[in-house]
């Protein structure tokens, strides 16, 4: 058996949701059905109406709890940036991965962004290893791959290549708070090297985001951290390449067709977004939009 067509037609499209065409014109003239034109021709992504279905069956939105216009979890820097040149008016609190997990929970955040990694399965984002499987219209939606390394001053003047130098005496090393998605890699890299976390001449202090990492290391507080690419040139530091991970957005089914999220999406697919992808380095964004998860 053939698998189905990712897009439909309108044709098809009626068809499948038992409307007449006319009905399914005036949906889209509304803004009210997920759509593109390729070349004059509508095209209707199978995956967002089956979303749009299920989202019209979960009641009427007046009588939805709000949900603020927040965007939590991990710092990412093309993420925030898209944030603000979309016009989604989405405010950003990002405080890491685990954090925007529990703003979600209790109804503080529209989306988050997060790359947790599960130890045990080294699987990523495993929404039974975050506590959210009781979340039954949870929803995450692929962002990016991005490349994970330690970021080093300019020049790398300790001259390190790798997690070993990690251990080295007098080698200070940025982290970030234990809930972050880059605590939890950075453990896990150091269990599978056979490196001891007490060996290491731990910063004093968490860096509480990836820019601010970068900054103790570009000041001189620290000599290594982990984080992604995109902050190692944002700050003008060097980088060695450990991994790659992915980073998705989490939200309840509801929110994915709220403005502010569509507006993000859809200037997420614009050729300047990836120009700056290509500009910040450590993105591979070909998958972005993907849904991962749909409970």
């Amino acid at each position: 058996m053939s698998e189905p067509h990712a897009y439909l037609t309108t044709t098809e499209v009626a068809d499948y949701l038992r409307l007449k065409e006319r009905k399914v014109y005036d949906l889209v003239r509304q803004g009210q059905i997920p759509c593109s034109r390729v070349t004059g021709k509508l095209l209707f992504p199978r995956q967002q109406i089956d979303l749009w279905v299920l989202n019209h069956l979960e009641g009427d939105q007046a009588q939805r709890l709000s949900v603020p216009l927040v965007a939590a979890g991990s710092q990412d820097p093309l993420l925030e940036w898209a944030i603000r040149e979309s016009g989604s008016d989405l405010a950003m609190l990002c405080q890491g991965s685990g954090d925007g997990v529990r703003r979600l929970l209790d109804g503080k955040a529209m989306l988050a962004g997060i790359h947790l990694l599960d130890a045990s399965t080294q699987r990523y984002n495993e929404p039974s290893a975050l506590g959210l499987s009781g979340m039954r219209d949870l929803l995450i939606v692929h962002w990016a791959k991005r490349r994970q390394g330690l970021l080093l001053p300019a020049g790398n003047p300790l001259s390190i290549s790798g997690l070993n130098d990690l251990k080295r005496p007098g080698v200070r090393v940025a982290h970030r708070q234990s809930d972050a998605g880059a605590a939890r890699l950075l453990h896990c890299l150091l269990q599978q090297a056979g490196i001891e976390s007490s060996v290491i001449n731990w910063a004093p202090h968490a860096s509480l985001s990836e820019d601010d990492l970068a900054l103790s290391i570009g000041q001189g507080e620290a000599d290594v951290g982990l984080g992604v690419e995109a902050a190692a040139h944002r700050q003008h530091l060097g980088f060695v390449t450990l991994c790659d991970e992915p980073f998705d957005l989490i939200m309840q089914r509801r929110s994915y067709f709220e403005p502010s999220i569509q507006r993000l999406l859809a200037f997420a697919h614009q050729v300047r977004f990836a120009e700056r992808a290509t500009q910040l380095g450590g993105y591979d964004i070909a998958e972005l939009g993907r849904i991962v998860h749909n409970a």
